[in-house]
């Protein structure tokens, strides 16, 4: 099964422009975010609610608890909310005139209803067509994730733990590697 894409840092700017435009330009560009940087699987993307991500007084949390249910492997996971993903998450949550109840879905679609996971997956999919970006699939920000973390030296254990894996032979499938990085690996001898 062919893997989704990871997007070069040209094409990532490239999906951050795409998705920053239109009516629902903030939750587009807040969703791909949480994918980003966040990690996070679509299905547990479409099921967050405003109470995962903002306190009682409207601020953003620094750590988003998922609940099991919510999550491919039916456990809880935590979600480390970092100084880029707390930006774009206030820049959404600032873009409400007023804050939704908190237990409104934190994305909603055209209608006004919650995402599936299969209509955000959907979505996803258009964002990499408009910005012209082969391959690209609502798992192309959790492989970025991971392989980013990989490339920067985190722990194997950390990541895995990070992304919900059981195995660390699933987080391993995640991590892409370029030819750059390959001559970049063998610079450092």
């Amino acid at each position: 099964m062919k893997q989704a894409k990871v997007p070069s840092e040209a094409e990532f700017k490239r999906l951050v422009a795409a998705t920053g435009m239109g009516k629902y330009a903030a939750r587009n560009r807040v969703a791909v975010m949480l994918s980003y940087y966040g990690g996070m699987r679509v299905g547990e993307i479409a099921a967050l609610t405003w109470a995962d991500v903002v306190d009682r007084e409207g601020r953003v949390r620094d750590l988003i608890q998922l609940r099991a249910e919510t999550t491919k492997t039916d456990e809880s996971r935590a979600i480390y909310v970092s100084d880029r993903l707390r930006k774009e998450l206030d820049r959404y949550v600032n873009s409400h005139a007023e804050q939704p109840a908190v237990d409104q879905p934190f994305l909603l679609t055209q209608q006004r209803t919650c995402f599936s996971a299969n209509t955000l997956c959907q979505l996803f999919g258009r964002f990499y067509r408009d910005a012209g970006i082969d391959g690209g699939s609502s798992h192309s920000g959790r492989r970025w994730f991971i392989t980013r973390l990989a490339h920067s030296g985190v722990s194997p254990k950390v990541i895995m733990t990070l992304a919900g894996h059981k195995n660390l032979t699933t987080t391993q499938r995640y991590i892409d590697c370029t030819p750059e990085m390959m001559k970049a690996a063998v610079e450092v001898l």
